[in-house]
């Protein structure tokens, strides 16, 4: 159907409801927005579902999270009769509907005979993916729409590891997606009559037991924590659900003065105090910060709505001022990875054949951090269900030992019991490295300064080109397209510099076609990249350490193109003037493409 027919389909037809019916009515006269409602599927990707909430294919509602859940359960079904006795564990954030949305994801499933776990309250993404190994589950599914605005939701799909569901599975959960013809056919019960069947259980505090208990073990230096434990900290909840589980391991740990952003404490899909519930934005962390100066904080920090992001700033003196600085992914990143292996190294328990894994937009002072303390660095694609392969395959299969995992958009994770980042377990660890860097006489910003000067100075950036609704989407793929024409008629060395309007290009890797371009002053190197493709074109500039670098990257989970920066040197005054230039040819460059 076209999109108008299929406008008239979802305003007419009695499967719909009224509130559905009477939504599309309201924009009748407005032929862009059911156009841009109407015009394709909301897209089923690795990570599931993200979008606009609202009536329509490419919506979030309770239709299109049913036909995803439809898809899951054939796909479990396929899988045979453990995985369908297994079942599947369900949790949902603070967003707008997202109860709502959990509900008619179990009873989807209970119309198909697979039984779920359904979170008797709003738990965070690390939450349920430790659930999911808890209870032995075959699936979960969170909903959730992360950082992104009020307006979006979002349902994720987990595997059985915990982890989020790999490729193979969920373009086979795609394929049974679109082989639903007609949305009417999909079967549903209520989830009161699910539950009469015994075909939804819900489960609650024995979770928060085991998994605080769980996180008191991956405490690196509680000496550290004891001395400390007066240490004044802020924190807030954005709104969303990590304020029960982040209090409950602070205080578990030891730590007693912890102070609450009140405004922001209480779960909230309009999330009416930011204009964005994104802890990598510093303006998120503006009342917490208020606060800081009001009890004399020494570390302040933030969690997005599904807790598995974290942002963090720390109390600096400027010519006697106090002052928080925040601290990006990256920094964050590093220091938690130096922090946990120099720590484990004292105390002797840093073991043979550990490893560390980032992405390949993370911070490139990572391989100096590891070479360090002989442990081996693993690069993934950007996405933490990558890294959750890594851990799977090379600690629970293999003989490695798992360290720490980061990627620059604010995601850690330390131990295997999750397999997602975790804003949890790295709010407790980020508290117990402050309390270490006190112990010393030093604040998170001396300790980050005493990095550089150890590793080299990095400056890095992500910036984020927003373009929303089918046009943009267009626009974004017509850049991509229109910088690999120009990779691919590119003959050597002095032509690479017009890849970049400038930038002194050495190497391209294109993701998408796995291939890596080596340009040489008598022409091209072609060699194959062994990650798996994705749309992703990666700019090797050289620098003074050599590995100065530049990136353009579609987000999966927001209508944004990414372009992402790095300069290293042993100076930092020389990177910083480095990293101005870049940024001015590569970021004027790309934007120009969108134009």
């Amino acid at each position: 159907m076209s999109y108008m027919e299929e406008y008239e389909f979802w305003k007419t037809d009695p499967y719909f409801d009224e509130g559905t019916k009477s939504e599309l009515i309201s924009i009748a006269d407005n032929e862009k927005e059911i156009e841009d409602r109407f015009y394709r599927d909301l897209e089923f990707g690795t990570a599931g579902l993200r979008g606009v909430i609202g009536a329509g294919t490419n919506r979030m509602n309770v239709y299109t999270v049913a036909k995803a859940t439809a898809g899951l359960a054939q796909y479990i079904i396929s899988c045979g009769p453990e995985a369908v006795s297994r079942g599947v564990v369900i949790s949902y954030d603070s967003r707008n509907f997202s109860p709502e949305f959990a509900a008619i994801t179990a009873g989807t499933l209970a119309a198909y005979g697979i039984s779920s776990k359904l979170s008797d309250e709003l738990r965070p993404v690390p939450m349920l993916s430790f659930s999911v190994r808890y209870f032995k589950a075959f699936a979960g599914v969170m909903i959730t729409a992360s950082h992104n605005p009020a307006k979006y939701n979002g349902y994720k799909v987990y595997g059985e590891d915990g982890g989020q569901v790999p490729p193979e599975a969920a373009d086979a959960v795609l394929a049974n997606i679109e082989a639903i013809k007609d949305i009417r056919t999909i079967k549903t019960l209520d989830i009161e009559e699910a539950k009469a069947k015994g075909l939804v259980t819900s489960f609650g505090p024995e979770v928060d037991e085991a998994f605080t208990k769980m996180l008191t073990k991956l405490v690196v230096d509680p000496d550290a924590i004891a001395k400390q434990a007066d240490m004044s900290i802020v924190y807030t909840p954005l709104h969303g659900s990590g304020n029960k589980p982040v209090r409950r391991i602070l205080e578990a740990v030891g730590f007693k003065n912890i102070h609450i952003v009140k405004e922001q404490e209480l779960p909230d899909g309009n999330f009416p105090t930011v204009s964005l519930p994104n802890p990598e934005n510093p303006e998120a962390l503006s009342m917490a910060i208020e606060l800081a100066k009001k009890t004399d904080a020494s570390l302040v920090f933030g969690t997005d709505p599904d807790s598995d992001r974290i942002g963090a700033a720390a109390k600096v003196v400027e010519n006697g001022e106090v002052k928080y600085k925040c601290f990006s992914g990256n920094q964050m990143g590093l220091m938690l990875l130096d922090y946990i292996l120099s720590a484990k190294k004292d105390l002797g328990k840093l073991p043979d054949k550990s490893f560390a894994v980032t992405t390949i937009v993370s911070s490139k002072l990572v391989k100096y951090i590891c070479d360090y303390y002989g442990v081996e660095l693993q690069e993934t694609l950007t996405g933490f269900k990558f890294i959750g392969e890594r851990i799977k395959l090379d600690d629970e299969f293999g003989d490695k030992h798992f360290q720490f995992g980061f990627e620059e958009s604010y995601g850690y994770l330390s131990g295997v019991d999750v397999r997602d980042k975790d804003a949890v377990v790295a709010a407790m660890l980020i508290c117990n490295m402050a309390a270490a860097s006190f112990e010393k006489g030093e604040t998170l910003a001396d300790r980050l300064d005493h990095l550089y000067e150890k590793y080299g100075y990095g400056i890095e950036q992500t910036i984020s080109c927003t373009l929303e609704g089918k046009e943009g989407i267009e626009k974004i793929g017509s850049c991509m397209a229109e910088l690999r024409e120009e990779l691919g008629s590119c003959k050597n060395i002095a032509e690479a510099k017009n890849l970049l309007g400038g930038a002194s290009v050495t190497a391209v890797r294109d993701y998408k076609t796995s291939k890596r371009y080596d340009f040489t002053e008598d022409g091209v190197k072609v060699s194959d990249i062994t990650l798996p493709k994705s749309n992703v074109l990666l700019y090797e500039l050289g620098g003074n350490k050599g590995i100065d670098w530049a990136c353009a990257r579609p987000s999966g989970t927001e209508p944004k193109l990414k372009i992402y920066m790095g300069v290293y040197d042993s100076d930092k005054a020389n990177a910083e003037k480095s990293f101005e230039t870049i940024r001015g040819e590569v970021e004027g460059y790309v934007k120009s493409k969108l134009n």
